[in-house]
């Protein structure tokens, strides 16, 4: 099984987002996949009660019990795990760190933000697991990505080569209880998730994929009162 953690010690950088979003399009692939939601918050787990599907499977859980999560994953036979983090909480997010294989670091390509991720750095560095920054809710037109990706690497982190760009379906999908590979398949954004799967899958040496990546069928959407 491999385990990616999603941290980012800055609020509003889009981890949870991502998580769902790629635990969907890795189901597609055929991997089996858990997430663990380590958030007060429990936005993950709250998602996937709106769901039709029962997977991925969601799992809320405090850090103090993610060893004995992720070994029950793995008897059960999950392929690919991805932990959802809180923001401000270095404890929480050493453990998840301590526990993957990969750290994915979103980060919006904001000033704010880019000063925020040297602190994420830290912990990737104190954990001593591969850390990989993903430029996330970027601006459509402009220089912003590039901008922000050349100033990430001055800290020392490797940037992703795919960059999230901001799209309303990542909010209309998430409403209904589906990702934007469920909600809108031939979009770019179900395009842009995809790619930043196949990365992570070649971070971390999936070289063996069960099935081609396939475009989900999009479901209805539930009308909200």
């Amino acid at each position: 099984m491999k385990t990616i953690a999603i941290i980012s010690q800055k609020g509003g950088t889009g981890k949870t987002t991502l998580a769902l979003n790629l635990a969907v399009v890795a189901e597609t692939a055929g991997y089996a996949t858990v997430i663990i939601d380590l958030d007060p918050q429990a936005s993950a787990k709250e998602w996937s009660k709106s769901r039709d599907a029962d997977t991925p499977v969601v799992i809320s859980a405090h850090a103090s019990q993610l060893d004995e999560v992720l070994a029950t994953a793995k008897e059960n036979d999950a392929a690919f795990c991805l932990i959802d983090t809180a923001p401000h909480s270095e404890r929480d997010a050493l453990a998840a760190a301590r526990a993957a294989d990969l750290i994915l670091i979103p980060c919006r390509p904001a000033i704010l933000d880019l000063r925020a991720i040297t602190v994420t750095k830290e912990l990737a560095d104190l954990a001593n697991t591969p850390a990989l920054a993903v430029i996330n809710a970027a601006p459509p037109r402009g220089s912003l990505a590039d901008e922000a990706g050349d100033a990430i690497c001055g800290y020392g982190l490797e940037v992703a080569d795919v960059v999230v760009t901001q799209r309303m379906v990542f909010v209309h999908s998430l409403t209904g209880g589906q990702t934007v590979l469920e909600f809108e398949p031939d979009g770019k954004a179900a395009d842009e998730i995809q790619a930043l799967f196949k990365l992570i899958c070649k971070q971390v040496n999936m070289t063996t994929i069960k099935k081609t990546v396939k475009k989900a069928r999009p479901r209805e959407t539930r009308r909200t009162a």
